[in-house]
């Protein structure tokens, strides 16, 4: 599957799904900081499927092929 997060995008994503699952241990401690696991997976792996779906792709040209 094609990468298709840039670097800035996936960034911020890692940072905010950080931070929301920080949530369940510090914070308010309820388990919607769970829903940070979203973002930081689909940070940490460069894929977003909501992006695949729509077509839509953060990546400036050439930077994120897939590897073969």
């Amino acid at each position: 599957m094609l990468k298709n997060i840039g670097k800035c995008d996936r960034a911020l994503r890692i940072v905010a799904g950080a931070v929301l699952l920080a949530l369940v241990f510090v914070g308010p401690k309820t388990l919607w900081g769970l829903l940070g696991l979203v973002p930081l997976v689909s940070g940490l792996a460069g894929i977003c499927p909501a992006y695949a779906v729509t077509g839509v792709s953060t990546c400036q040209a050439g930077c994120c092929k897939a590897k073969s």
